[in-house]
């Protein structure tokens, strides 16, 4: 920074601030640099999260249009992504995965993220996000754990363990002597028993109920406080004394934090830009709260459904 002589103001540690999060959200990866590159346009794309129909979406282009496809890149798998460096090209190179109409914005993958690393990389959740993962504290023994990543342990959003939770929570329910040779079969993800599914679904269940049930606020009690988080953001007038008083005690931590007054909340013209700007970010972390409170209640669902298809 002192070499390339940057004015006083660039100096100071909110410019730092700026700088690092405009190369962690911003930069797109080149194989040269670690910190990767600033691309003209290329940073204007809002995200959309991956799936598998995208991949299938590219095969319903015209004759023309996947021959021009095709050149313009090898024909390998990296169509399966949306963008990446062209050695051959010495150039960023974009893909659409399907067909778009103009005037609609086109809509890149940055990777399969969770909502939790949207919110902590860009900044953003997505309200419906296929990606997404609810991870939750369990029982698990510790030889069995270690057989899968931390990071493979979790609840999908509709509700279904990922295939490494349920293998580890079939095999975790299973008699110590009956393991090894029962081991094959989780691994290949059969189903063990009505018995040891049975038990899986009663702890998974109760596990997620535990987690809610510890939780200060409700789903409903979250959707309330979006609600009215939504009227003060868009100076909406359509609100009292009454719906704060469901939050109270919330608001009034937001109130505090932000040196305001409780009325200034009825009044959206009193609440400063910052003030403004902090309600944004709470309300952001409200929302990923009520998508993980989802995951946990659709899981409740699903180990309900699976008991009942059993009995």
């Amino acid at each position: 920074m002192q070499e390339m002589v940057l004015k006083p103001q660039l100096l100071s540690f909110r410019s730092w601030l700026w700088a690092s999060a405009t190369i962690s959200s911003r930069t797109l990866f080149i194989p040269w640099d670690d910190a990767g590159c600033l691309c003209p346009v290329g940073d204007l794309f809002n995200y959309a999260a991956p799936d598998d129909k995208s991949c299938a979406e590219g095969s319903h282009v015209e004759g023309h249009e996947v021959k021009e496809l095709t050149e313009l890149a090898d024909s390998n798998t990296q169509r399966l992504t949306d963008g990446g460096y062209e050695e051959s090209s010495a150039s960023y190179c974009f893909y659409a995965k399907r067909n778009y109409k103009k005037g609609e914005q086109v809509l890149l993958s940055y990777g399969t993220y969770s909502n939790l690393d949207l919110l902590e990389h860009y900044g953003f959740i997505l309200s419906t996000n296929p990606n997404d993962k609810a991870f939750l504290q369990l029982d698990i023994d510790v030889n069995i754990s270690n057989t899968w990543a931390k990071d493979l342990l979790y609840i999908q959003p509709d509700g279904k363990p990922s295939f490494a939770l349920l293998c580890a929570l079939r095999l975790g329910a299973t008699p110590m002597n009956l393991r090894r040779s029962l081991g094959r079969l989780a691994y290949a993800g059969f189903l063990l028993s009505n018995e040891n599914e049975a038990i899986v679904m009663k702890k998974l269940a109760k596990r997620c109920c535990m987690a809610l049930e510890n939780f200060p606020t409700t789903v409903n009690d979250d959707v309330s406080l979006l609600s009215v988080m939504d009227k003060i953001l868009n100076y909406s007038t359509c609100f009292d004394r009454l719906d704060l008083a469901f939050c109270r005690k919330e608001f009034g931590g937001f109130v505090q934090a932000n040196g305001l007054q409780g009325e200034s909340l009825l009044d959206t013209t009193l609440l400063s830009a910052k003030a403004l700007r902090s309600l944004e970010r709470w309300r952001l972390a409200v929302q990923w709260r009520l998508c993980y409170k989802k995951i946990l209640s659709n899981c409740i669902s699903y180990c309900s459904k699976v008991m009942s298809e059993m009995s």
